[in-house]
């Protein structure tokens, strides 16, 4: 999965290097990008910016807190929706946005890297993702499943270099894998949990290992949620219980199907927050165009669900929908 995501991120890397008359698919130069000499008035694409036309991420608010909404700021890297703070090392910090979340629930929630070295090289980067476990295209209920998909599923030119291990970082329990390509020297430590149905992961690449340890350690000093870890991870407390396919069966009352009339085949996954009486009270549409999200949005605020009841009291819960074509899963290497 992991080297998956990696190539998709490679494409998108290789679709911003193309001129912008490229990426538009005309001709007109002169109009559409590329000589602003003779376009005063267009509009120059902000740096550090990665513009990709088509599906998107949305909300039906714009208070609730999202995945893709943490930040960087203050040497430390902040997600409100994960309850995760984490502080970054000296020198460290984040030059670029990541791409929009996938429709298969993948997010890019930071890109790190240390400070270039006097020759001009990076020492290494951090990449902290998430994937949401109701949409995974793995076969895979938990995060240990997720890594050891990952681990079985390596490339040939990959080494699996520390094999996987539950270990204790910040008092929660990771899973943590490492592996290496030895034509590349290039090392890299995985170290993933379970917080509110999703798989977050901090990828560790570098060539020097201790560099990679050194950065590990470093992780105690980051705050997460009580409920988080290999056995626990589904919400509840101060933030909704999450439980997936909640939205089927007898557990929905009143339910009213969106209208796609223009597109209609693409995976459209989208997680729901309901309160305690069993209204819709948040939607976050993870992928989806502008028109499908507006349709979806319109429907789901008018279905009703059974009260889900923890100890004889009503609670919120967070689950996942998915609209459209469901993705083909991953097929393994083997």
């Amino acid at each position: 999965m992991l080297s998956t995501c990696l190539r998709r991120l490679s494409l998108l890397g290789l679709l911003v290097g193309l001129p912008l008359s490229l990426q538009a698919g005309t001709a007109d130069v002169g109009h559409n990008g590329g000589d602003f000499s003779q376009n005063m008035d267009a509009k120059k694409v902000p740096e550090g910016v990665i513009l990709v036309k088509g599906a998107w991420s949305s909300a039906s608010d714009a208070v609730t807190p999202l995945p893709e909404g943490g930040t960087t700021a203050n040497n430390a890297y902040d997600n409100p929706y994960f309850g995760l703070t984490y502080p970054l090392a000296t020198n460290w910090s984040q030059q670029y946005e990541g791409p929009p979340p996938s429709d298969s629930g993948y997010y890019v929630l930071a890109q790190i890297r240390g400070a270039q070295t006097a020759a001009g090289a990076i020492p290494g980067t951090i990449l902290i993702t998430a994937q949401d476990m109701f949409f995974a295209p793995a076969a895979a209920a938990n995060a240990l499943q997720l890594i050891n998909y990952t681990r079985d599923n390596l490339r040939a030119d990959y080494k699996v270099e520390r094999p996987a291990a539950q270990v204790d970082i910040a008092r929660h329990s990771f899973i943590s894998l490492g592996y290496v390509s030895p034509a590349a020297g290039l090392h890299w430590y995985v170290l993933a949990t379970q917080i509110r149905c999703h798989m977050v992961q901090f990828i560790f690449t570098s060539r020097d290992t201790r560099l990679i340890e050194d950065l590990t350690r470093a992780m105690n000093n980051m705050k997460l949620p009580q409920r988080s870890g290999l056995t626990s991870g589904a919400g509840g407390d101060d933030v909704p219980v999450c439980i997936k396919d909640y939205a089927s069966g007898d557990n929905v009352i009143e339910r009213v199907d969106p209208v796609l009339s223009e597109r209609r085949f693409n995976p459209i996954p989208v997680r729901v927050i309901i309160d305690a009486n069993g209204k819709v009270k948040h939607i976050h549409l993870i992928s989806a165009f502008p028109e499908q999200a507006k349709g979806i949005t319109d429907a789901l605020l008018q279905w009703r669900f059974k009260p889900h009841l923890i100890d004889g009291r009503p609670v919120e819960v967070e689950t996942g929908i998915l609209f459209g074509r469901a993705p083909q899963p991953l097929a393994t290497t083997h």
